[in-house]
């Protein structure tokens, strides 16, 4: 029997529906308005990625000339150029502080950290260091959506929704991917609530879409795949038992790479003085790691496909891929700006390629898109979008072994994220004003 003061089932979904209903009938516009607030948003998004990256390449291809031991000279002064901008423009955060803001603060992103995130992550990247685009592109994208949902006095979950759209636009502009950029904005949030925020979707992937086309646009980029793996047929279902079995090595792989993460923060967090002491010293370190093995320095775009395109020892591989975990985590925990989602991508690249030159008969493509996923989706807890991001990025067509060693990466990982303000759920919720 239903309590006295609860309404039977479906009755508050009928109501919904009726009111939703009779909005259309009174003004037809409604929606296509809001869809055409999201692409306005995305594109935006999109022109700002496009010139984002346009000035990217243009420092990287003067920082670039820089090789060898010269790096341990070059990398140390980029750090203490970053250190400088946040002592000076403050810190900036990272995706952490972002999904922080997504429960904390009803989505309001503060634009006022814009000028030192764009900054230090265009010193961070183009000097080399392991870790890419992706955060600093979140974080001013999704301020930007705050500013639009203030301006048009938005309250409650319309903020936190054009907060997340404009977030999966400038996921969208990176990976070339609108379906996968939408997602990974929702999926990234939470550790076990895979998408919380779900009247956030729509938007998201109307910002996304927009934000995908002047990207392309600007750039060439994201229109055809980003690295060029060989094409790969199933043959069995012995393949799928082969995305699980890599998966488990992606898994194994993610949690050597929290460890090492958490070792790395353990020692910076012991550096006293200011904020540029500990990002010269990463530079340091970065430059000595990138002198003896060039294939650690910068986030792995261009890297990865020089692994897929030459041969290497497995042994080289292995090591590569500690050193490689150690970059990324000594570039985030040492101060230097930018994410590690592509620099975890190419991590399972090397180890993937490993594992399948080590045993024959083994098909390299499936194990390193296996791997990729499975790391990726152990560290970041986005199995959906992860799915979503690879089979574009790669171009890879049977879409059921990254989702396979993708679900492993998420189930077998870990039970405290390395992003640790994931296991906050609404539930949990405070609003808190806006520093």
């Amino acid at each position: 029997m239903l309590p006295k003061n609860r309404p039977p089932y479906g009755q508050n979904q009928r109501r919904t529906l009726r009111q939703l209903f009779g909005l259309v009938k009174r003004n037809p516009f409604t929606i296509s308005r809001w869809v055409l607030c999201w692409a306005v948003v995305g594109t935006v998004c999109g022109l700002f990625a496009g010139l984002y990256w346009s000035v990217l390449e243009l420092m990287f291809h003067e920082l670039e000339k820089f090789q060898g031991w010269s790096l341990l000279l070059v990398m140390p002064l980029a750090g203490l150029a970053i250190g400088l901008v946040i002592h000076f423009l403050g810190n900036p955060g990272e995706i952490a502080a972002i999904v922080d803001n997504i429960h904390l603060r009803n989505g309001r992103l503060d634009a006022r950290k814009n000028p030192s995130m764009i900054l230090a992550s265009l010193l961070s990247i183009s000097a080399g260091g392991s870790a890419g685009p992706e955060a600093p592109l979140v974080q001013v994208t999704g301020s930007f959506g705050t500013w639009v949902a203030e301006r048009l006095r938005l309250e409650g979950e319309d903020v936190r929704s054009m907060s997340l759209a404009a977030m999966a636009a400038g996921f969208t502009a990176l990976f070339g991917a609108p379906l996968g950029g939408a997602m990974f904005a929702l999926e990234i949030l939470h550790h076990q609530h895979i998408v919380e925020y779900y009247e956030a979707l729509m938007p998201a992937i109307v910002s996304s879409c927009a934000s995908y086309l002047v990207f392309a646009a600007i750039t060439r980029l994201g229109i055809a795949p980003t690295w060029h793996f060989p094409q790969y047929h199933i043959d069995s279902i012995d393949d799928f038992a082969l995305a699980i079995v890599f998966g488990i090595v992606g898994v194994i792989a993610g949690w050597m790479f929290m460890g090492i993460f958490r070792a790395c923060d353990r020692i910076f967090a012991q550096i006293p003085g200011p904020v540029y002491f500990r990002t010269t010293l990463a530079g340091l370190g970065l430059g000595c790691l990138a002198a003896v093995l060039p294939l650690t320095r910068y986030f792995g775009h261009h890297e990865l496909e020089v692994v897929l395109n030459q041969s290497f020892p497995a042994v080289f591989l292995f090591v590569l891929v500690l050193a490689k975990m150690t970059s990324i985590s000594v570039t985030v925990t040492g101060g230097w700006r930018g994410g590690f989602i592509i620099p975890l991508f190419f991590t399972g690249a090397c180890l993937g390629k490993a594992v399948a030159g080590l045993i024959p008969g083994l098909n390299s493509t499936l194990a390193m898109i296996c791997t990729m996923a499975a790391i990726n989706a152990a560290v970041t807890r986005t199995p959906i979008s992860t799915t979503l991001l690879l089979s574009k990025l790669t171009n890879f067509s049977p879409f059921t072994p990254i989702l396979f060693a993708s679900l492993i990466g998420f189930f077998l990982a870990p039970k405290v994220p390395l992003i640790e303000s994931q296991l906050k759920n609404q539930s949990s919720e405070v609003q808190v004003p806006v520093n």
